[in-house]
């Protein structure tokens, strides 16, 4: 029997003229696909086949698969609103959206002890293609070896020519296909429309410190320096919720998308999902699932979820008067992050992005042009162009740290503004595999109150020691010929900052992260693990989580296209589980 709800969001068209025209000049107008439609939100009373909590990377793919065929009713839940914004889809409005907490839930974490005892911002997308909304593009895998460790350690079925094949699937490869890339799928993927100077004197700096040059981060072998590709279409962002959900929104009757909707909790029948509550319009709710709820709240939100509806380990919830309905110990254990830091210089060239350098001002109203028209330069930029995946680890064998260029002056997310007054360039470096875990908790009872996040990061030891290495290194490249023109007095660390030790205690003072948070919800058959190896909720019935929060180990290099494949994967094994 279709238990197919009654379609009570009502639609209109959402296209429209993002900047207007000039005569003799075509307009420049936003996609109809992108802007999508607008809703009412107004809650259906009849029961739903899949529910899908978070409209992220991987919450867009399942609500994509999920409603392909016209006999499920799908429902996606997104506690934040549309994503029709040209901060979001013109690339340089990431700025605004990290710096400005915009389409952002703008958690902090709790006061690190190995950093100094500082707050760490972690930004997550609140919007309709969550992170992938707000983030900088970059489209990467990891290593092979990532996935074949996965494997190996208990999650079957996971090894690297396991999970290729769903890679390719999302993936729409402007290149070409080949063995390692696929074209038609809904994710475009692209090389950069800008390329300034600076990123590119990066690249040959590299080359010129012995460093390979790479022209496919996602190929055979990653090591080296060059330009990274990105999840862009015709210059402009390309989200989850652009390439899987505004194509089908409107289309199909079968799929329900709610947004400024945030939900509470899980409902149990016993041992089996069976709804959830949410709270809309300052009104709680319930929605019933009669095949599957799936968790695609991020790293903090699934856990978070999880421990409010009582499932997780006791100590977690006694605290908070919340009645323990099944003991998992794992839920929000395993926090890991990749651990950044920033090696800032002056720029004595001024050809950097000043923001609020007077030059730079004049400069950017012929990029705004260049961009209405063309799609390319300044505001087309995923800010960090240009990088690379290098070793300074004594035994690694594959790359253990990753760079990332920038033709700007920055520091603690693009918050510290006086930055934007500097004409200046940054190189992150970035450990790929740290072995720091942190943990997510709750800080009470209530739904809307954040969880607290612990990162940990740097409290081993050894990721601190690496991290030094990774410095250096990026100092040396600093000093190649190609960048000597550019490279002026160091900004941060400073020229004073040379001994491991004083390194050391400006990694900690100043050390961030490179927004990848995973692990919290972690794969396996051990005790620590909260799904099995087809993201099925341990010991629950109707319920699973699909998402990074899934991932058992850090992946070497950005998370949202692997998200997107635990995405595809998990949705062809609902599919699958329901006939």
């Amino acid at each position: 029997m279709n238990n197919r709800p009654d379609v009570t969001l009502s639609q209109q068209s959402g296209a429209g003229c993002l900047y207007g025209g000039m005569k003799g000049q075509a307009s420049v107008a936003w996609p109809a696909r992108l802007y999508g439609p607008h809703f009412n939100n107004k809650l259906s009373s009849r029961m739903y086949d899949y529910i899908i909590i978070g409209a992220g990377s991987a919450g867009c793919v399942l609500a994509n698969r999920l409603s392909e065929n016209p006999e499920n009713s799908v429902c996606l839940v997104e506690a934040g609103g549309s994503d029709k914004s040209p901060f979001i889809y013109t690339p340089l409005g990431v700025i605004a959206s990290l710096a400005l907490g915009l389409f952002n839930w703008s958690f902090n974490s709790k006061k690190q002890s190995s950093m100094k005892d500082r707050e760490i911002y972690c930004p997550r997308g609140k919007v309709l293609g969550g992170s992938s909304s707000i983030n900088a593009m970059l489209y990467l895998r990891g290593q092979a070896q990532d996935y074949d460790r996965w494997n190996e350690n208990g999650c079957a079925g996971w090894s690297f020519s396991e999970v290729l094949p769903y890679f390719k699937k999302s993936q729409h490869q402007e290149r070409g296909e080949c063995d390692l890339h696929g074209m038609n799928g809904p994710l475009n993927v692209a090389d950069g429309r800008s390329r300034h100077e600076i990123n590119a004197a990066f690249v040959e700096a590299g080359m010129q410190v012995g460093e390979a040059y790479r022209d496919d981060f996602n190929g055979e072998v990653q090591e080296g320096v060059g330009w990274f590709q990105c999840t862009q279409k015709d210059g402009q962002r390309h989200s989850a919720a652009a390439a899987y959900l505004h194509p089908v929104m409107a289309k199909r009757k079968n799929l329900t998308v709610l947004t400024n909707t945030q939900t509470r909790k899980i409902l149990f029948e016993g041992k089996k999902a069976v709804g959830v509550e949410v709270l809309e319009k300052k009104q709680v709710r319930q929605l019933k699932a009669g095949k599957e709820i799936i968790l695609s709240a991020g790293s903090f939100g699934s856990p978070q979820l999880l421990l409010l509806s009582g499932v997780g380990p006791k100590e977690k919830l006694e605290s908070h008067n919340i009645t323990q309905h099944h003991d998992l110990p794992g839920v929000g254990e395993n926090l890991q992050e990749h651990v950044d830091v920033l090696v800032v210089a002056k720029d004595r060239s001024s050809r950097s992005w000043a923001a609020l350098r007077p030059l730079t001002l004049i400069r950017s109203v012929g990029e705004v042009f260049n961009y209405l028209f063309s799609r390319r330069g300044m505001l087309s930029t995923s800010i960090t162009e240009s990088g690379g995946f290098i070793r300074v680890g004594e035994n690694a064998v594959t790359p253990d740290v990753q760079i990332h260029s920038s033709a700007l002056a920055m520091d603690d997310h693009g918050r510290s503004f006086s930055y934007f007054l500097k004409y200046g360039y940054s190189l992150h470096a970035c450990l790929l595999r740290p072995k720091s875990r942190g943990s997510v908790s709750l800080q009470s009872a209530d739904p809307l109150a954040d969880p607290i996040i612990d990162l940990n990061m740097l409290s081993d030891a050894d990721d601190a020691k690496l991290l030094v290495k990774a410095v250096r290194r990026v100092r040396e490249i600093m000093r190649a010929p190609a960048l000597s023109k550019y490279t002026g007095d160091e900004i941060q660390p400073g020229p004073n900052c040379s001994s491991d030790a004083a390194l050391d205690d400006f990694i900690r003072r100043k050390a961030n992260h490179v927004y990848h948070p995973v692990g919290t919800c972690k794969m396996g058959n051990d005790d620590q693990a909260v799904v099995d190896e087809r993201l099925r909720v341990r010991g629950l019935e109707n319920l699973r989580v699909v998402d990074a929060s899934i991932m058992p180990t850090i992946v070497s290099g950005n998370t949202n296209a692997p998200t997107l494949m635990i995405g595809e994967r998990g949705a062809e094994w609902i599919l699958q589980d329901h006939g």
